[in-house]
């Protein structure tokens, strides 16, 4: 039985042991929503997992490639907030992101899926805070540079949506969108 959250720290209702998906370019942020199309059958096994439990399951970056690739330390824990299953038995989902967590260790299993014991101290705090707060001193300067990037790739982009976001929306964004490196997706 997971316990109630207390007044003082919500993280205390999140399980400390998650079924963890290493997706390489794949990053979860708290507060942003990541959509995911589960083909391979120890994914299905996840989700069919985690939709009979509590719907949670945590992001993370591998650090190489491989059938059991080493992960880095910090991921993030997301809930299930979208299903559909197709009729090529696919899942198309989407991961409401709740909390940045640590990985303690990883348990020996005999499920399909990979699973860690997590910790969410250091994050729940920033984490688990209400949506829509100022947090940029200067949202001109990042939209600025983001038009300049944009106009560079000859890429486009919905102004009228960045300019309607908050600022933890937009900056979330842009970490989850933007073609970086594995590594560099991971120090955002």
């Amino acid at each position: 039985m997971t316990p109630k959250a207390s007044n003082n720290n919500p993280a205390e209702a999140l399980e400390r042991a998650i079924p963890v998906f290493p997706l390489t370019g794949a990053i979860l942020l708290p507060n942003s929503q990541l959509p995911l199309n589960i083909f391979e059958p120890r994914y299905l096994a996840m989700v069919e997992a985690a939709m009979a439990k509590n719907g949670l399951i945590g992001m993370i970056q591998p650090r190489e490639d491989g059938q059991k690739p080493r992960c880095y330390d910090v991921g993030c824990v997301g809930k299930i907030s979208e299903y559909a299953e197709l009729d090529d038995g696919r899942y198309l989902i989407a991961l409401a992101g709740i909390c940045r967590f640590e990985v303690k260790e990883e348990l020996p299993v005999t499920t399909l899926f990979r699973q860690m014991v997590v910790t969410y101290d250091g994050f729940a705090a920033a984490d688990m805070k209400t949506n829509g707060q100022t947090i940029l001193n200067d949202r001109n300067t990042l939209t600025g540079a983001l038009d300049r990037y944009l106009t560079a790739r000859q890429m486009a982009c919905d102004w009228d949506a960045v300019k309607a976001a908050d600022d933890e929306t937009l900056i979330n964004g842009i970490c989850m969108i933007a073609p970086f490196e594995p590594e560099e997706k991971q120090a955002l």
